[in-house]
This record gives C-alpha cells, structure tokens and sequence, in this order.
C-alpha cells in the first residue's frame, strides 16, 4: 500500500507535457519513453511532416514543447511568441550546396542569380535562409535582385515580405514551374522545387534532376566552418513561457534528457553500430566539425545562433533585431527540480 500511494504520488507530481517532436536516431529514446525527462509526464504527438506542427505553434501555440525552424521560430518570437527556445538543435548540415540551377541558362556563381527568377517554398524556410546567407555574406549576392518564387504561404502570419518575393500562379508548383522553364533555379527537395502538393498536408515528392550551383561544396564548407564558427542549424526545441514561468527546472531536465538521447545516439554512431543515410551523414559532418556533430548549448552554438538572427533581419524577415537573451534559455543556468 505504501509503495502504491509514493509511485501515485509521482506521477501526480509530474507535469505533463504536450510535445511535438519529430523522429530522429538521437531522439527516439524520448520519443518512446526509453529516457525519462526527470519531473515531466510527455505525452508524444507525430505530426508528419513536422513542418504541419510548426504552423500549428507559431498560430495556436498547440504544444507545450515543439521543435520548430530556428527562423520561424525566431520571425515568431520577434512578434511576441508566448514560447522560447533552448539551445538544442536536432538536425544540422551545411547550405554552399542546394540550389539548383537550370543548366542551360550558364548560372555558375551565387551573383548569376541576381536578375532570375528563383523558387523556394517559402521565402522563410529555413533552408533558404541558410543558403542566401552564404550567398549574400560569403558571395557578394545582391539578394534585392533576385525574383523569389514561392508556392506556400508563411508559417507567422504577421510576416511582412520584401517586394522582391513573389507567389507562385495559384494551383502551379514550383516544380511545374521550373520544368516549363517560369523558374531559373530553386532550392532542392521540400524545401523548394522537390515537391508538390500542400506542405502542412503532406507531400508528394518528385525527381529535380537539376545540376547544383556548387556542387562538391564540402570544401568551401569546412573552410567556411572554420573561419567563422557557423554551422548552419534546423529543428530548435521550444517551450512555453507559461510553463517555465511556473516551472523553470523544466529547461534543465528537458537540456538532459535531449543530450543523454544524443551522446548514446553518438556512442552507437562512432562504434558503427548506427547505420543508414542519416548516420553517413553524420559521420561525414564530423570531419568538418569534429567529434559531436550535433551540439547543443548557447556557446559551442553562438557564432551561429547570431548568424541567423542577424540573416533574418537583414533578408526582412524580422522587424528588428534581436538578443541572445530574448532568444534563447540557457538550460545550464536554470534551477534543478526541488526533490530531483
């Protein structure tokens, strides 16, 4: 009776957690409930794709805790998102490479683009983000002079865009339109011309045999990684105000649980246990950046937290800019739970 009443007792004293969180090696074990977040009752929600739950945050702020787009996510916050983020990104690769190109237009650098007509999903994907980074601060792209093309609308509603972005006629794809010959170049896979069909209600993916503006790019990356420190980040985990106003331990044991996932997702990773298109991936990142190819944390991560903040305000994707603070939660700072 006693051992009854404790076990009912913690699992009362838990905070239960609407999380949405899309399926990856490294967070599996959360997923399935193999790693405990201390003090937190996760109830799973699969959204697929996961970009369907971005929309659903950034409008209806449905989950207490969602991985987001760090760009939605940070156009969100600067028009007063209830939710914060913490520094644990969840996938990362580099953007010199990923856009394609038709061949015959003679498009060989990033500055070929000023003047064409370009396709992305939506001018605040994040990996659109990423590659007009590279372009504009490594290239010298005037990006005022490109035509973006978009066929979905934004995530943020309050999202103003710039005058140099277009939509897509109604009912056309972007890859329709750039077999027809209406695009010059687009942003390869779901982030740009590789589908067709509504983002938030699923897909269907089609062949983009087009040639990459830099293709055999890992060069130009790791020097790139190098120089500056910017190692481009996707899915950032997020989390209510409310919750971590009521209860601020909540980003420690969320920070934990998220990197006990990763370290034993990395332990199989450099035995070669884990295997498939995901783990080359990852192996072949960390001959760019060393041993963990996924770190998390302000400062191993703020070279490139300060990229795209200031990427997004520059590209008029934020109405102004942005601190560290107002950003992001440092989970090492934050309180253990009482009793932990």
């Amino acid at each position: 009776m006693p051992d009854s009443f404790q076990e009912s007792e913690e699992v009362a004293g838990k905070v239960h957690l609407k999380m949405a969180i899309a399926e990856h090696p490294h967070t599996s074990a959360i997923r399935d409930g193999s790693i405990e977040i201390e003090g937190v009752e996760a109830e799973i929600v699969t959204v697929k794709p996961q970009i369907g739950a971005f929309r659903r945050m950034v409008r209806d702020v449905e989950f207490d805790v969602c991985e987001l787009a760090p760009t939605t996510y940070i156009i969100a916050r600067a028009y007063g998102a209830p939710f914060v983020a913490l520094p644990i990104f969840v996938v990362r690769r580099f953007h010199h490479s990923g856009m394609l190109v038709r061949p015959e237009l003679g498009i060989k650098v990033p500055k070929d683009l000023e003047g064409k007509r370009v396709g992305v999903r939506a001018y605040s994907v994040t990996t659109g983000v990423w590659i007009r980074q590279v372009f504009i601060d490594e290239y010298g792209l005037d990006n005022s002079k490109v035509t973006w093309v978009v066929d979905d609308e934004e995530h943020v509603t309050q999202l103003k865009l710039p005058s140099n972005v277009i939509h897509a006629p109604e009912g056309t794809s972007l890859a329709e339109m750039i077999a027809k010959g209406e695009l010059d170049a687009g942003v390869e896979a779901a982030a740009g011309i590789g589908r067709t069909g509504a983002p938030t209600g699923g897909w269907q993916e089609v062949e983009a045999n087009y040639p990459d503006l830099m293709p055999n790019a890992e060069v130009a990356e790791a020097e790139y990684y190098a120089r500056t420190g910017v190692y481009p980040m996707h899915g950032t985990i997020v989390v209510k105000d409310s919750i971590l106003a009521e209860h601020p331990w909540v980003a420690r044991s969320l920070n934990d649980a998220f990197t006990r996932a990763k370290d034993e997702w990395l332990a199989r990773l450099n035995s070669g246990e884990a295997t498939g298109a995901g783990a080359d991936k990852y192996r072949a990142l960390q001959k760019i950046v060393g041993p963990d190819p996924l770190p998390y944390g302000i400062e191993a991560n703020r070279p490139t937290i300060e990229a795209l903040e200031k990427t997004a305000f520059e590209q008029g994707l934020t109405p102004r800019r942005m601190s560290m603070d107002e950003l992001f939660v440092d989970p090492a700072k934050a309180p253990a739970r009482q009793g932990a």
